[in-house]
């Protein structure tokens, strides 16, 4: 009978380890844990450049490190909540956790309630009150004009690159507490590398997406030449923008000229892409644009 009893108690433990794990995972997936990293890897490089001339102080770092986290989760989270019944119709996000009704849309509400209130109290207080607005800022703009404009029109990707560029000058304005030339700078790289790397997943995805009527190209012709055009032009604005530094310091660093080479070969994959407009060269340019930002944000420290 005690055997019974035990037996009984160690499926029901097993049972309620197992729902744990599986919520976890399924609140991991909304908050688009993954994708999330580099957002918050860029902020927190930017913030780390920032504090090099004074020295950093770590129990700072990690509450913004985890400010700005869960201000990110809030808004993939956001994204997903009005998209639930897109994200049924693409494959790419049909296993989404809404979509699969493993969390409940009242879940999902509480969850993005919860995080960006801890996330932007944070940054409000803890940090300063600019990093603060400015994290409370993307999230508006991501989750609540970005999101619903990608159905009406393809001008959803400019709207969206503003939250998308903002991590980097929110890591640096979280230590200097300013906008700067500097500061500028870093919105403007990761402003303009956004439409080349969303161009080309629009481009790979673009069946996909219009199961669902979104059109994220830049041409209302949808996989063309002149949606093609487009992201080599773009891709082609970050050559003179790499000189930046050079233009404040009249210094040529090591770390300009790495990000001028990477510049110049990012933007020969875009137009490998734009001569033949094949999958296979859109694929290398987003795969690119992946391996630009690393180098961007380490350059930055060189």
């Amino acid at each position: 009978m005690i055997l019974v009893k035990y037996k009984v108690s160690k499926t029901r433990e097993n049972n309620f380890s197992y729902y744990i794990q599986y919520k976890l995972g399924a609140y991991a997936m909304l908050a688009k844990v993954r994708l999330a990293s580099f957002v918050i890897l860029s902020s927190m490089l930017g913030y780390i450049f920032a504090t090099l001339p004074y020295g950093i102080d770590w129990k700072r770092f990690i509450l913004f490190t985890i400010g700005g986290s869960l201000v990110t989760f809030a808004s993939n989270a956001i994204n997903q909540v009005f998209e639930k019944e897109s994200d049924k119709l693409m494959t790419r996000t049909q296993n989404r956790p809404l979509p699969q009704n493993v969390l409940t849309q009242m879940e999902a509400i509480l969850f993005i309630g919860i995080t960006a209130s801890i996330g932007i109290s944070i940054l409000t207080l803890v940090i300063n009150p600019m990093t603060g607005v400015l994290s409370a800022l993307s999230l508006l703009i991501y989750g609540f004009i970005y999101t619903p404009l990608k159905k009406v029109s393809s001008i959803a990707v400019f709207v969206g690159a503003i939250p998308g560029a903002l991590p980097p000058l929110l890591g640096y304005v979280a230590v200097t507490n300013q906008f700067d030339n500097f500061a500028i700078w870093l919105f403007l790289i990761q402003f303009f590398w956004q439409f080349p790397h969303f161009w080309s997943i629009a481009w790979l995805s673009y069946d996909d997406y219009l199961k669902a009527n979104i059109m994220l190209l830049p041409s209302n012709s949808g996989k063309s030449k002149q949606s093609a055009w487009m992201t080599m032009i773009y891709s082609f604005i970050l050559i003179p923008l790499s000189f930046y530094p050079y233009y404040l310091n009249h210094n040529f660093s090591i770390g300009t000229g790495i990000l001028v080479l990477a510049s110049v070969l990012f933007s020969y994959l875009a137009y490998r892409f734009y001569k033949s407009c094949e999958d296979k060269d859109a694929r290398h340019l987003m795969f690119g644009s992946f391996v630009y930002l690393l180098i961007f944000l380490i350059s930055i420290f060189i």
